[in-house]
């Protein structure tokens, strides 16, 4: 008897079957539209998981990633250090530098002498954080930020270690972070794409950017980051010629894409699937672009909050509030670029003028977010490539000095998205080594990843061979900057 209830439980019949069936026809669908890639099997099978889960549950959903382009001196911004201008002029003690590598700006100087900055610090906050007096807005969100003053990097020079905090290698043809999120993650919004990058530059000494920071790398090209620019077309090649209008436009794509799918099923190449969507991509485009970059509606009040020369184009104040824009629109990674603070001469007048670029947009952006509700869902991350020296670069005075490059121990900072605010890691009285809580590079990049709810060890991809990831093969994520 037992036998024959077993069997009967175990029957399916042709009413049932169709039932169960249309149950989970429902949920792939379902899925498919909640993360179009689900079914594309593109990297699922290097990741071990579908594109646009993320491995466990996020804190953040977005990155606005303000990066200080040409090192900014930590030593006149977040690390305070009144020993330097105790002991100015004198020599750097052989047992601090230990001989350490310096830079061949630098390596035939005579003498190192130690220099204070010429600004004062003062403590704001609960945390009591020491804040240069060139940094006033940011001193007012303070509790809203982590402080990292113990971040370090091999790379000695700009272009090795740019390129290594935004692809995790000092040589180039890498995934950008953004494209490694945006190949992980997806688009939030199918108009916009999931990575776009945006340039400014101040009066200071400049260093280059190039696409190579913000390229797909071996990722599908529909991971690599979106330039806008700050003319009459903020995408360059998105608005229809002349003579077309919208329906000719999509007349000419259907078309192209028939082609295109025709030299697929010969070739069998999948960047000619890649190129179909980014066709398709410029199309919805066209009309969500322009709206978004549009910053005459804004009211009064955000327009005071970022100050006036948010509502020039090009600049890092409307680089900000255009950030800011596309990600509340779901762009999953916005990168800013502010370049000018290579400062081996004149820092403190050249840097004052840096930080008057970037101040008060940088805090409004953090305030701007936390009004509406989306700071803890957004991280922002403030920072350069590395730090500067304590001792002077050439001849000096308390008012006119320079600072060579120095990879030993700098700050950036991090708000929002999970992060817990205060300040992390110290460096010596002479600001020259790191004591507690050193975080390399590759520990940042696993940290912003944890925060996007990916394992850095994980998110991998196959190449020539051999399996990539964001952070090499190091990187520990740092469970004390997490909220």
């Amino acid at each position: 008897m037992d036998k024959e209830l077993l069997e009967h439980g175990l029957n399916m019949n042709r009413r049932k079957f169709l039932s169960r069936l249309s149950l989970g026809l429902g949920s792939v669908a379902l899925g498919s539209l909640l993360i179009p890639d689900l079914l594309s099997g593109s990297g699922a099978e290097e990741m071990g998981f579908p594109p646009g889960i993320p491995h466990f549950a996020p804190k953040a959903k977005r990155v606005i990633y303000l990066f200080q382009n040409g090192a900014p001196s930590q030593l006149e911004s977040f690390d305070y250090k009144p020993m330097l201008r105790q002991m100015m002029g004198q020599e750097l003690p052989a047992s601090i530098r230990n001989g350490q590598r310096l830079t061949g700006m630098t390596a035939g100087q005579a003498s190192f002498p130690l220099v204070g900055s010429f600004y004062d610090f003062k403590q704001y906050g609960q945390s009591r954080a020491w804040v240069s007096d060139l940094f006033p807005y940011t001193a007012k969100v303070v509790d809203d930020i982590c402080i990292i003053r113990s971040m370090h990097t091999e790379a000695i020079n700009h272009d090795p270690a740019l390129t290594f905090f935004q692809t995790g290698a000092q040589q180039g043809n890498r995934p950008s972070m953004g494209a490694w999120l945006s190949y992980g993650l997806g688009s939030e919004n199918k108009n916009l794409p999931a990575f776009c990058v945006l340039l400014s530059r101040g009066k200071g000494n400049g260093q280059g950017v190039y696409s190579k920071l913000w390229t797909n790398g071996f990722l599908d090209s529909i991971h690599q980051g979106v330039q806008f620019s700050s003319g009459e077309s903020p995408v360059l090649y998105l608005n229809d010629p002349a003579g077309m209008d919208s329906t000719g436009r999509r007349k000419m794509l259907d078309k192209l894409a028939e082609l295109n799918n025709l030299s697929y099923s010969e070739f069998g190449d999948p960047e000619i699937n890649t190129k179909i969507q980014q066709y398709e991509m410029a199309y919805r485009m066209q009309t969500a672009v322009p709206e978004i970059t549009d910053l005459s509606k804004e009211p009064d009040d955000i327009i005071k909050l970022y100050g006036p020369n948010c509502l020039v184009p090009g600049t890092f104040a409307s680089n900000c509030l255009l950030a800011r824009k596309l990600s509340e629109n779901g762009v999953r990674f916005v990168q800013l670029y502010h370049q000018g603070w290579d400062q081996h001469g004149n820092l403190p007048n050249e840097m004052a003028g840096q930080a008057k670029d970037v101040d008060q947009a940088s805090a409004a952006l953090i305030t701007d977010l936390k009004q509406r509700g989306l700071l803890d869902e957004t991280l922002v991350i403030w920072g350069g490539e590395f730090g500067r020296t304590n001792y002077s670069q050439g001849k000096m005075t308390a008012e006119n000095y320079g600072r060579d490059h120095h990879p030993r121990c700098f700050s950036v900072w991090m708000a929002g998205g999970g992060v817990k605010p205060g300040v992390y890691g110290e460096t010596d009285e002479f600001g020259y080594n790191i004591i507690k809580d050193p975080v390399h590079v590759h520990d940042f990049q696993a940290t912003v990843m944890n925060l996007l709810g990916l394992d850095h060890e994980k998110l991998i991809y196959k190449h020539l061979g051999r399996r990539y990831r964001l952070t090499d093969v190091a990187g520990t994520v740092i469970p004390n900057l997490i909220a």
